[in-house]
């Protein structure tokens, strides 16, 4: 085989090449899909979607009115209210004349087609050209499906993150109480007879109470959440003094890991709230972040009064009527962030203490801080 034969076998046929244009012009449309359908989105999208169509004029528009124009004819833009007015009325492509006396225009007839999300019309895809086709028409309605299809992802993502904020929000609230309540018990205890001690562990208590309950984002670095729980631990060894021992042990590998904001503070409130106030003697809580290959893998494990595997498994299940700061949202989020492989596994039982074991990719899709 000559060099040139090859060449041509390689890069495929006439018909390859021009899926392969198609899908990469697809492909720039896309990002700006999925931010949803804004003024922003539409004029960076509608470029490229113009380019799947090869129409002279594009236009983008949700139910109120034109959102982003590209192309030839601009002066038909004041036309675009009455289109998506027609459009929005029937549920297949609307073909109108657009009437234009202006010599020259390439822009004589609009296609408009519904944009949906969730069989709710959010707005129209409108092609222009000198006049209809058939292939123009149900081009323009499979263009329609696809820019239909990543504004679906769009509301997808938007909802996912006004869940997790949510669950953070819940979690906030769930923790906040206890923890406020006997944080200040343990700083008024020291305001006569040591004043020092007391005004240091009201700065760490101002620092942690800052991290958690400011506007943030999902995930966080495993190093940032340890600070947080380091100030929670000063606050809680304050209040038990020599009966808390506590001990880390962190893999400096794994500190710049992304975690989901909120994850690990939750489970040693758990174990200091529900494993050692109850417990005879000194409490011991371990806390370890070790590199195992593409995971790190946490633990938050006491030496406390246990607890029965059933009640766990209700509190992982999300039951509200357990007082448990936090297992079942902490389980949850990260199953959402990582997949179901990424859930808190938990061993207890009563009399024997706890371990809850963490494990998170160092490295996932769309996972940043």
């Amino acid at each position: 085989m000559s060099p040139r034969s090859w060449r041509r076998t390689h890069l495929g046929t006439d018909a390859d090449r021009a899926t392969f244009r198609t899908l990469h012009t697809a492909g720039l449309a896309a990002p700006a899909l999925r931010e949803g359908l804004t003024t922003a989105s539409a004029e960076r999208a509608v470029p490229h979607l113009r380019a799947l169509l090869d129409t002279p004029a594009l236009a983008l528009t949700d139910t109120a009115g034109l959102l982003a124009w590209d192309g030839v004819g601009s002066h038909h833009e004041v036309q675009v209210p009455d289109l998506v007015a027609s459009a929005l009325d029937q549920d297949t492509a609307r073909v109108a004349d657009l009437g234009c006396d202006l010599p020259g225009c390439r822009v004589r007839h609009a296609v408009a087609t519904q944009l949906t999300v969730e069989d709710r019309v959010v707005g129209t895809l409108i092609a222009l050209a000198p006049y209809p086709t058939g292939s123009l028409v149900r081009a323009t309605h499979e263009v329609a499906v696809w820019v239909s299809g990543q504004l679906e992802l769009a509301e997808l993502d938007a909802s996912r993150t006004r869940l997790m904020e949510a669950e953070v929000r819940a979690l906030r609230a769930q923790i906040s109480p206890h923890f406020i309540y006997n944080s200040l018990g343990a700083i008024a205890s020291f305001v006569r007879t040591d004043p020092d001690r007391a005004r240091e562990l009201l700065l760490e208590f101002a620092d942690f109470t800052r991290y958690s309950f400011r506007s943030h984002g999902e995930f966080t670095t495993l190093a940032e959440e340890l600070r947080s729980v380091e100030r929670y631990l000063m606050l809680e060894q304050a209040r038990f003094g020599d009966r808390l021992e506590v001990t880390l042990r962190i893999a400096p590998e794994v500190l710049p890991v992304a975690v989901p904001f909120l994850c690990i503070q939750p489970l040693v409130e758990n174990a200091v709230r529900h494993g050692l106030e109850g417990s005879d003697g000194v409490g011991r809580l371990q806390i370890v972040a070790r590199d195992i290959g593409q995971e790190c893998v946490i633990e938050v494990e006491d030496n406390g009064v246990g607890e029965d595997p059933d009640k766990v498994r209700r509190a992982l299940a999300g039951d509200s009527e357990l007082d448990s700061v936090g297992l079942g949202n902490v389980d949850g989020r990260l199953r959402n962030a990582f997949g179901d492989d990424y859930g808190l596994v938990v061993e207890t039982a009563p009399g024997a203490g706890t371990k809850v074991i963490v494990r998170v990719p160092k490295f996932a899709p769309g996972v940043h801080t």
